[in-house]
């Protein structure tokens, strides 16, 4: 039996076919993604109330992707503050890291401006997204702005979001009240429910602070500089 065994173990196996490669993850397939990842009501402490937005999504594939992002803020009592809609493409160059090359336009605050656009959007150590841009305007003022946000998971469907964002500025643009170096500085904490994935109202509160020239071009203005808010709204995906 022990003679049997073993011939049977050393039979050739070319015969046996062979295995088929796995085929790349969703090869050549094309998905989508939608998120509002702010749709707020801001209320400040004199009571003036501003609806901001920021809205983005893509389409494309694991590796190449086409973008849209738009963002501002709406005076509820007033004129629309700013105004501004991205469209780039990306390309994914890391697990966690993608470059980004597009356009931007700001419909408000007036005059308005087009923009190139230089971005690279990822995960930094400690799991925090970034975004990272930097425009140059039709007229070529450099300008760049830097967001950074976590989620903290307090249960499975409560979720802190702390975020930072931060303006800057090559040159001075009078016209549109930004003066060179740091201009701006947003704080937000935001607390959201998730009552599908899809679906999360949320509570917060959100510092906005010119700084340096600009605050100073504000206060020339008669404008705000220093604007703390008490913000409620809903993020979705689809």
């Amino acid at each position: 039996m022990y003679r049997f065994w073993t011939a049977l173990l050393c039979l050739p196996v070319t015969n046996l076919p062979a295995a088929e490669p796995y085929p790349p993850p969703h090869a050549d397939r094309i998905f989508s993604y939608v998120q509002a990842e702010q749709s707020e009501l801001r209320v400040t402490h004199e009571g003036s109330e501003t609806y901001s937005w920021d809205v983005r999504g893509w389409i494309g594939g694991d590796y190449d992707r086409l973008w849209f992002k738009t963002q501002g803020d709406d005076r509820l009592d007033g004129p629309v503050e700013t105004a501004e809609l991205q469209l780039r493409y990306s390309r994914l160059v890391t697990a966690f890291w993608e470059l980004a090359v597009g356009a931007r336009y700001d419909l408000e605050p007036e005059p308005s401006r087009g923009f190139a656009v230089f971005a690279a959007h990822g995960l930094a150590p400690f799991r925090y997204e970034v975004d990272a841009n930097a425009f140059i305007s039709e007229d070529g003022d450099v300008s760049a702005r830097l967001e950074v946000e976590d989620s903290i998971l307090i249960t499975q469907r409560l979720v802190l979001q702390p975020a930072l964002e931060l303006d800057f500025a090559v040159q001075e643009v009078e016209e549109i009240g930004v003066g060179p170096g740091l201009s701006q500085i947003e704080l937000g904490l935001r607390l959201r429910y998730e009552i599908v994935r899809e679906l999360a109202p949320y509570v917060g509160f959100v510092w906005e602070r010119k700084v340096g020239r600009t605050a100073d071009l504000a206060r020339r203005r008669g404008e705000d500089f220093d604007v703390p808010a008490f913000v409620a709204g809903v993020r979705f995906w689809f």
